[in-house]
């Protein structure tokens, strides 16, 4: 009997742990709000510490209030020191703890959606059924565009102008910033500063079809010199392709009409369907943060692109010998 307590209490005890280890691990990460790495998440997480608290002293003067009644006071107050109970704990005690959390919170709208200043850098991004397009604004040049990841300078205001061509998706980068939805017809903006340097990941929250889920994206905020010279180097055409395996690869993807939906500058590839690929090899991610960009995963997104994404516009080209299949990969792989 002493044993089995004894082993129902261990049990309990790693329980215990296991849940409190999952609840630290909620609190970190590339995708969570609780570790902040923008100026706009740390004053959301401010928020939410602020609710919590203000919610745990309601909670814990309601719940003393009670246990008090029930277990210590056995006689029915006055009628004037009922009232004053009533009054005083039932009114006045929230009214003041929670018109102080709205007045806390308020005064933060004031960052949180703040006007991008003069010169700040502008994005747009255009969120489809399952991607995001994203194109950087120039002030001198023409425009850069890429798919499914955003690099940022670090310490330096960003404008997001957020656009969706055919359902309401919600773009999210936990981390940075709140999130703000993207309606078809409209333009919406998103100011967002990041203060840390790393790799973050963005999401869509806002139900939007069959693969929601799967549609993510990396952003990687890194200092100011080497973000210039990534922007610079997003705006050259795209690389030659290196090896035999590749070239072939590169004549594949024009013979089987992969151009009439992507564009790769510099080549005859000029589709405005689907995601650019320009520099595509030097993303983290193909598919919208599904896959890692590699030959084997390439090789995987072109023969079962429906197996992996639900309900992708994209083909499946399964149909291909497995060595042009490979060849494309290659080729893809390669365009850095």
């Amino acid at each position: 009997m002493a044993r089995g307590a004894l082993l129902d209490g261990a049990n309990g005890s790693r329980v215990i742990h296991m849940l409190g280890a999952l609840l630290l691990a909620g609190c970190s990460g590339e995708q969570s709000a609780l570790a902040p790495a923008g100026r706009a998440a740390s004053r959301i997480a401010d928020l939410f510490w602020g609710m919590t608290v203000g919610a745990a002293i309601i909670w814990f003067a309601v719940t003393g209030l009670a246990v008090y009644a029930t277990y210590f006071r056995r006689k029915a107050p006055g009628s004037t020191r009922g009232g004053l109970l009533i009054i005083g704990g039932g009114v006045v005690f929230p009214v003041v703890v929670l018109g102080g959390l709205l007045t806390y919170s308020l005064s933060m709208l004031t960052d949180i959606l703040a006007p991008a200043p003069e010169g700040a850098l502008k994005i747009q991004v255009t969120g489809y059924q399952w991607w995001w397009r994203v194109r950087y604004l120039r002030d001198q040049g023409e425009p850069v565009d890429l798919a499914n990841e955003i690099h940022l300078p670090v310490g330096q205001p960003v404008e997001f102008q957020l656009e969706s061509p055919d359902v309401i998706h919600s773009f999210w980068i936990p981390a940075l910033g709140g999130k703000v939805d993207m309606i078809p017809g409209r333009r919406t903006r998103l100011l967002l500063e990041p203060t840390k340097t790393g790799v973050y990941r963005g999401v869509c929250a806002e139900y939007c079809g069959a693969s929601h889920a799967l549609m993510g994206f990396f952003v990687i905020v890194e200092e100011r010199v080497e973000f210039e010279q990534w922007l610079a180097d997003q705006a050259k055409p795209a690389p030659s392709p290196k090896g035999q395996r590749a070239t072939q690869g590169g004549e594949l993807f024009v013979a089987n009409g992969c151009g009439a939906c992507h564009a790769v500058r510099g080549t005859a590839a000029h589709g405005v369907i689907g995601p650019e690929l320009t520099h595509m090899g030097s993303r983290l991610s193909v598919g919208a943060g599904v896959l890692a960009t590699e030959s084997d995963a390439l090789r995987r997104w072109i023969a079962r692109t429906n197996d992996i994404k639900p309900s992708v516009h994209m083909p499946t080209f399964g149909m291909l010998p497995p060595e042009d299949v490979l060849a494309l990969a290659v080729y893809l792989e390669g365009l850095k």
